[in-house]
């Protein structure tokens, strides 16, 4: 073989090997323009553009070869790179307490299309997964576009590598459902292509704001939210999620705030899970709950609307003071550069920042040298969004073999 074909194939080589990490920098909003993506990748305009070209040939990204100038800019402006708005989408699903949701998600953590469902979730995972893939595969059949895969979440520890549902509390299901089995099973049943995954609620929520919200550009992320019940962490390290040596970390909603305090499913008492949860708010404040709307919304929506009642605000702040407890024990021994709230937690947040970053402030050992950043979660349905993240990690990872 001569020299001229050995450069070309090393050429050719080294362009796809920098497919994947040139599809996520454009997926994660970090490589707008090919200027960018050529520094980032740390390769030649040409190699960067011939990549670009390759990932638009795909119909993954979008390529604008004549972008206007900025006012007062000199120089021919870089090509601008986007996800291209028809090109293939995953499906993500979604079961809570109080019901179920299915999307479609493109690249760019961008909902292209929901199938809410609050219904009453059965003691069955068979069925109710069933109906969320028949739902999202509905949504599939109307867009007509093509399906790289399904990602579902859950609000529960799901043990690796089985794919169990290890202690679903606030669902009926068995303790160590086949929740990943099933949905495969049902993914499959219904005709679309592409792998299966399956992953507890918050941990996705986590990864997805760390890619596409609030959690952008952190190194060491925590995240703590509220469900539609009980109260989930999770750890981003570096871009990856730490979920422990099978699956289990950061079951943070057991962590004790109150030794006094309810009586938790777990067997224990005065857990964040129950102490700082859209219920635990509604009993605080003296409020019954209805069945006209989730848990969730409804805390949501009388922290919003009546904090100046005396009774809301004082229930508030009981909240508050349990979840800052909770997070300044978790501030000491994870070191987090930023810590995101999702759920309810986000909402009391807003009502009082300066109360929240206090108690931590106060809580923890560094909290008085060097604050943690606390800051709100910012993607509408963002465990949704993580689900996808799921099913599009193969085509990050490897775009051709994944497309093929």
């Amino acid at each position: 073989m001569n020299g001229k074909s050995t450069t070309t194939r090393t050429k050719l080589e080294r362009g796809r090997s920098a497919l994947g990490p040139a599809l996520e920098l454009v997926h994660t909003g970090r490589a707008p323009t090919r200027a960018v993506l050529t520094s980032e990748l740390g390769v030649t305009r040409a190699t960067a553009g011939a990549v670009a070209a390759e990932l638009e040939a795909l119909g993954l990204i979008r390529v604008d070869s004549s972008p206007g100038s900025a006012a007062g800019s000199q120089g021919r402006p870089s090509h601008r790179l986007s996800v291209r708005d028809s090109g293939p989408v995953a499906l993500a699903a979604q079961v809570h307490s109080d019901g179920f949701r299915a999307a479609l998600v493109g690249l760019g953590g961008r909902i292209m299309a929901t199938a809410p469902g609050c219904v009453t979730v059965m003691a069955d995972p068979a069925q109710v997964l069933g109906e969320v893939v028949e739902a999202g595969a509905r949504l599939l059949r109307e867009s007509g576009l093509r399906c790289v895969g399904a990602g579902l979440a859950v609000p529960s520890a799901v043990a690796e590598p089985e794919g169990t549902a290890l202690n679903p509390m606030h669902l009926a299901w068995p303790a160590g459902a086949p929740v990943r089995e099933i949905f495969s099973a049902r993914v499959r049943a219904a005709g679309i292509t592409g792998p299966a995954f399956t992953g507890n609620d918050v941990n996705l929520a986590a990864l997805a704001e760390h890619r596409h919200g609030a959690g952008r550009g952190a190194q060491h992320l925590l995240c703590v939210a509220t469900g539609h019940r009980g109260v989930g962490g999770a750890l981003v390290l570096d871009g990856r999620l730490h979920t422990g040596s099978s699956g289990l970390a950061l079951e943070v909603g057991h962590l004790t705030v109150n030794p006094e305090g309810r009586p938790c499913h777990c067997g224990g008492r005065g857990c964040l899970d129950v102490e700082t949860d859209p219920l635990a708010f509604l009993t605080a404040a003296r409020r019954d709950p209805g069945p006209e709307e989730s848990l969730l919304k409804q805390a949501g929506d009388l922290l919003r609307t009546e904090y100046g009642d005396p009774c809301v605000r004082a229930a508030a702040q009981e909240l508050i003071d349990r979840l800052g407890l909770g997070l300044a024990g978790l501030v000491n021994i994870l070191n987090p550069d930023r810590i995101i709230l999702g759920g309810l937690h986000r909402d009391l947040l807003e009502a009082d920042p300066e109360r929240l970053r206090a108690v931590v402030a106060d809580r923890s050992l560094w909290g008085r040298s060097g604050s943690v950043p606390i800051l709100s979660c910012t993607l509408a349905h963002n465990s949704l969004v993580g689900a996808a993240e799921l099913a599009w990690q193969p085509v990050l990872d490897d775009p051709l073999a994944a497309l093929a």
